[in-house]
């Protein structure tokens, strides 16, 4: 039990309520898919569906996550993956009309799982940038590892917990702003973080914090912008 208790005081426990966060917050399209690609199977399939549909789309998000870890070790792609993740930060605040969910529902258990897996996949993007980024704050032993529990733990709130969440969301929308400015500031942590970076900049606390403050700053200030301009217009229109 040794090996137990030292990677409890180890672990970088922030990083695992950020893994958890931003799984939330970006998962919630994918409880919708779950919903839709079993909706015309029988009570019991549909239960076998969408565990097995959970399990198969997880473990794939494991192995995408964790090659992500390793390629961020490469030149400049931490800067890369840094703005993308201000540019999801911005989008997640941004508000969107409801775009109709064109999910084939099936009748068949395994048509099922693959429709779930498929575009878990397909949406999950903005999921495996986000969450590498966060990995990147623990020990190098403890990613992989912290990559999988941050993921198994958030499982329950994006299947049994979203229409929870989304209503918190309307009721408290500054967690939905919190949660871009999360985003944003994992991001500029990664840009100053980057290998290239740090041969033309200082790698201290004050450098790293300042960049983090910057990213999320940024996410909010942008979204704020842009939702003005779209105001202006149908304002103008």
């Amino acid at each position: 039990m040794e090996w137990l208790t030292e990677l409890i005081t180890t672990m970088h426990w922030g990083a695992v309520a950020q893994i958890i966060m931003i799984d939330i917050l970006l998962g919630g399209d994918n409880a919708v898919v779950i919903a839709l690609a079993c909706r015309n199977l029988e009570p019991k399939q549909r239960r076998q569906g969408i565990f097995w549909g959970v399990f198969g789309a997880i473990a794939l998000r494991v192995v995408l996550i964790t090659c992500a870890v390793y390629l961020l070790q490469l030149p400049l792609l931490k800067v890369v993956a840094g703005l993308l993740l201000i540019w999801i930060g911005v989008k997640l605040l941004i508000p969107h009309d409801e775009e109709d969910k064109h999910i084939e529902a099936s009748t068949k258990v395994l048509s099922a799982i693959k429709t779930i897996i498929v575009a878990d996949l397909v949406m999950s993007i903005d999921n495996v940038i986000g969450i590498a980024g966060a990995a990147q704050a623990a020990h190098e032993h403890h990613q992989t590892l912290l990559i999988i529990f941050g993921l198994v733990v958030s499982v329950p709130f994006i299947v049994f917990g979203s229409q929870i969440i989304l209503k918190l969301f309307d009721r408290f929308p500054i967690i939905v702003t919190f949660g871009g400015a999360l985003l944003g500031w994992i991001g500029g942590g990664l840009v100053v973080s980057d290998i290239f970076m740090a041969e033309h900049i200082p790698q201290t606390n004050v450098v790293h914090y300042t960049a983090c403050v910057v990213g999320a700053i940024l996410v909010v200030l942008i979204a704020k912008m842009w939702v003005n301009k779209q105001k202006a217009k149908k304002i103008s229109s």
